[in-house]
């Protein structure tokens, strides 16, 4: 069934850089959820192209968390919203991959194990891009980024990207889920589930950057559909301690093609492609084992 998405902007005007697929990602999550949501964001990309006075962009109650600690803040609104008698509310966190994979991981952590009555959104986009492209444990195999440069030697990033997914779903949450602005109707849908959890809730959305990727401002989509064709981002859900692959692929397209098309991996060579295919694969194969367990 598709989600009727609410004809208001709650995140307008912003002074994101062209394409941008984290703002495109906190738009279309807001349209879904409404105006009665709280949102928090910690400092990163969303932060500071949505807070530049006098052009406040979010149309809703919004603040800024400190870096580590937008897991806290959210349990801190919602505690408060309780306490209110504000029944019919949504409190929703932005976060980028390093606000969430690294210095955010022990807060949002917490909250989760509280069961807090908040959803999390971490917009994933590969490295830390506001502060100049850096690595964070998100980051692909192979990645050039500005501390892991494309070398004679060492061919960027030497690190695999943590799952986050499987980290989150080890905490037996409610509900968590992979989407992708590559397919908007999943995530809306996903974005929508969650707002009905009485608990915590997690979505992991695939947000690329054309700054830090090296690609056109619009061509920010289909890339992001692209690495889901070529398997090396897949869609899934956790609820009730069960797996579901939501777009299982049968015949992954030409990751080489993928990858070529972006200037942070330029430099690969046919050896570290096959490095990726492996990981895609070997990724791959876990996904079905445990879904075939469930």
């Amino acid at each position: 069934m598709a989600v009727a998405l609410d004809e208001k902007e709650y995140f307008y005007g912003h002074k994101g850089c062209a394409g941008c697929g984290g703002s495109l990602a906190v738009r279309l999550a807001l349209k879904t959820l409404g105006e009665n949501t709280f949102v928090v964001v910690p400092a990163g990309c969303m932060s500071a192209v949505g807070f530049v006075y006098p052009q406040l962009c979010f149309g809703v109650n919004a603040l800024i968390s400190p870096f580590a600690s937008t897991g806290a803040m959210l349990s801190g609104v919602a505690v408060a919203a309780k306490a209110l008698g504000f029944d019919d509310v949504n409190v929703v966190g932005f976060a980028g991959d390093g606000g969430t994979a690294d210095i955010g991981l022990q807060a949002l952590s917490g909250a989760i194990d509280r069961d807090d009555n908040i959803i999390y959104i971490c917009y994933d986009n590969e490295a830390y891009m506001n502060t100049g492209i850096q690595q964070s444990s998100l980051t692909p195999y192979g990645t050039k980024t500005t501390t892991s440069p494309a070398g004679e030697h060492i061919h960027g990033s030497q690190n695999v990207k943590k799952d986050m997914f499987d980290i989150i779903a080890a905490h037996k949450i409610k509900y968590a889920a992979t989407a992708s602005i590559g397919n908007i109707p999943d995530y809306i849908r996903k974005v929508e589930k969650a707002s009905k959890v009485k608990g915590a809730a997690y979505i992991h959305v695939a947000a690329p950057c054309p700054t830090g990727w090296g690609i056109a401002s619009s061509d920010t989509i289909a890339i992001a559909r692209e690495a889901i064709e070529c398997g090396l981002w897949y869609l899934a859900e956790y609820e009730n301690d069960e797996y579901t692959l939501n777009k299982p692929v049968k015949n992954f397209s030409s990751i080489e093609m993928y990858l070529k098309k972006q200037a942070r991996f330029k430099h690969l060579t046919d050896e570290d492609i096959q490095t990726i295919t492996q990981l895609r694969d070997r990724k791959w194969e876990e996904l079905e084992r445990r879904i075939n367990r469930g």
